[in-house]
């Protein structure tokens, strides 16, 4: 589950996304339980380094990005602030409870006109993690695509079938798929305020 292969899946579908309003395209991958998607958000003005910046910030997620209940930096010599940084993250969604996983996050500099930054999920890490904390997820992949006039946001991510049970995985798994557009728009605005702050 590679942060590079993801990109090459997402770039494709971003010049088909409106750049008049906010649009958003998802797709089915390798049977996975949920959709691939990328929105973009057009007509915004953006500070691409400063929002650079607060995306590579995971030590300041908690009380600045909605849900993030504990985000924290592993150290790790293969990952070296401020261009890559190792992470754990757990946070809690409504109903559904929490979710927690170790993640590796890298500026991959500029690709098609974006600034990107995208992560992966560090499975043996994540592996380890206990369930009393909080369900693991099996994949989470994402990706931040900033321009001076734009934001993109891109996720692929479902919980453990074995962590939280057959109807609350398809309820989440599901809720996940129908709720992409507005949760990926809504994860867009607050970082676009947080980088305003």
């Amino acid at each position: 589950m590679s942060a590079a292969a993801f990109l090459d899946r997402i770039f494709p579908h971003v010049p088909r996304l409106s750049s008049s309003r906010f649009s958003f395209e998802a797709w089915k991958y390798a049977g996975r339980p949920t959709r691939e998607g990328v929105g973009v958000l057009p007509g915004v003005a953006v500070d691409v380094e400063r929002m650079a910046g607060r995306v590579m910030d995971v030590a300041s997620y908690t009380g600045n990005v909605e849900h993030v209940e504990e985000c924290r930096i592993v150290e790790g010599p293969e990952h070296d602030p401020p261009q890559a940084v190792r992470f754990y993250q757990r946070i809690k969604l409504p109903v559904l409870g929490a979710i927690h996983m170790e993640l590796a996050m890298r500026d991959f500099g500029v690709r098609d006109g974006w600034r990107v930054i995208a992560w992966e999920q560090l499975g043996a890490a994540t592996d380890r993690l206990s369930t009393k904390q909080g369900a693991r997820t099996e994949y989470n992949l994402g990706a931040w695509l900033i321009k001076s006039d734009s934001v993109g946001y891109a996720l692929a991510s479902a919980p453990r079938k074995q962590d939280v049970g057959r109807l609350k995985f398809a309820a989440m798994t599901k809720g996940a798929d129908a709720s992409a557009p507005s949760v990926v728009k809504a994860n867009i605005e607050g970082m676009l305020r947080w980088s305003q702050r």
